[in-house]
């Protein structure tokens, strides 16, 4: 499930940070780890045969085959930015001066911050798992003949992807305009005039994610096992043993901590026109706005286990031997599959599981006329609008397994070509 949380000051509505596509686009986040593993396998048709042997004679074919497949991929990512950026066309004075007007307009401050933090990701395919043709046969052997075929094929495949992810990110934003002073001025008007100040702040998480293919190797799938004992002589003794065992463990696991501390501050306020002589006053602010959007995509894991070690077809054959024959047919298949999957998502900070803290302070106001003198007109205090946008969007732990999602048929190798068609066709899913 995923966990979602939106805040939006304006009453708007939240833009929609949390598609299902985001999510399978940090599969392929930069700095990935991809891996291909084709482990070897039975190809083709694989034949054991005791045939044609003499009276009295013994026969016996010993086969152990053992595929293993171990791959481990583990991030570990610790990650601090600490940003603080001050704008500033304010704290301007015009102090003390006679005979003529006075103004102080200032232009407009902007400030605008963007944190990316991209990170932890694997993708890894293994091949290993479906057998051949596989054909064992005792036939035609003579009479008090002892014949045995004992198979063993074992394929065992253990995969295991880790991801481990601390992010902090602290911004210090602050854009000013205002903080103005003209004062003790003698003889002519006395205007303040100020820019706006617009604060835009993004930070961005992703990280955290698993994708893990474990196909049958080969386009036909499974393969078929014949196991035949026919046309032997009189008091023979005839035994095939088969034992095939395939087992996959694959393991997925994310942990990841994330504090998001933001501080804005849009300031065109604050401003003083006192004990001025002679003329008009007027005080005009700008706009102050800020923008503010928290988004924390982390922990996702997706696996697909194909049909490992499937066969397709299986024929097992006793026929056609002497009398007083003891013929003798085992098998014993075992295919095992384990699967865990586990996500840790924690909120680091004061505030118990909030991934952001966000402080804004948007200011027009604050503004003085005091104590002025033989203007035309009263003082008049104009102030411009004040408005935050602030949006937090959490998106975390999710478990998918099986073949919900349909890939796209490529070769894995790691070039940067391939990684790009990767990215677009992830980003491109639910458009």
């Amino acid at each position: 499930m995923f966990l979602k949380e939106g805040t939006n000051k304006k009453g708007g509505e939240n833009k929609n940070m949390n598609e299902f596509k985001k999510k399978i686009a940090s599969a392929l986040a930069a700095g990935a780890l991809l891996l291909n593993v084709t482990a070897p396998a039975l190809a083709g048709t694989v034949t054991f045969e005791v045939s044609g042997n003499g009276s009295d004679s013994e026969s016996e074919i010993k086969f152990e085959q053992e595929n293993e497949v171990t791959v481990e991929q583990s991030n570990y990512a610790d990650v601090l930015n600490n940003v603080s950026v001050k704008s500033n066309t304010g704290d301007n004075e015009a102090e003390d001066n006679t005979g003529g007007d006075i103004v102080i307009e200032t232009g407009d401050s902007e400030t605008s911050v963007t944190v990316s933090n991209t990170l932890n990701s694997n993708v890894a395919q293994v091949e290993s798992c479906c057998l051949g043709d596989v054909e064992a046969k005792i036939s035609g052997n003579g009479t008090d003949s002892d014949n045995d075929i004992d198979l063993e094929l074992e394929n065992e495949v253990e995969l295991k992807q880790y991801n481990d992810a601390t992010v902090l990110n602290y911004v210090d934003a602050k854009s000013e305009t205002g903080d103005n002073e003209a004062e003790d001025n003698t003889g002519g008007e006395v205007s303040i005039k100020t820019g706006n100040a617009s604060t835009t702040v993004g930070v961005s998480t992703t990280a955290n994610s698993n994708s893990a293919w474990v196909t049958g190797g080969g386009e036909e799938g499974g393969g078929s096992l014949s196991a035949i004992i026919s046309g032997n002589g009189s008091d023979s003794e005839n035994e095939i043993e088969l034992e095939l065992e395939n087992e996959t463990e694959l393991e997925q696991s994310n942990y990841a901590d994330i504090l998001n501390d933001v501080y804005v501050k849009s300031e065109t306020g604050d401003n003083e026109a006192e004990d001025n002589t002679g003329g008009e006053v007027a005080i005009e602010t700008g706009d102050a706005t800020a923008d503010v959007t928290v988004d924390n995509l982390v922990n996702f894991n997706w696996a697909d286990i194909g049909s490992c070690g499937c066969l397709e077809d299986i024929l097992a054959k006793v026929s056609g031997n002497g009398t007083d024959s003891e013929n003798e047919i085992k098998a014993e298949l075992e295919t095992e599959k384990e699967v865990k999957q586990y996500n840790d998502f924690d909120c680091k900070g004061e505030i118990k599981d909030a991934c952001a803290e966000v402080d804004v302070k948007l200011d027009s106001g604050d503004n003085e006329a005091e104590d002025n003198t033989l203007g035309g007109e009263d003082p008049t205090i104009e102030t411009g609008d004040a408005g935050a946008d602030v949006e937090v969007n959490n998106s975390g732990n999710s478990n998918v397994f099986g073949g919900g999602l349909d890939f796209p048929e490529l070769e894995f190798d790691f070039d940067f070509g391939n990684w790009a068609f990767l990215w677009a066709w992830f980003s491109g899913l639910s458009s």
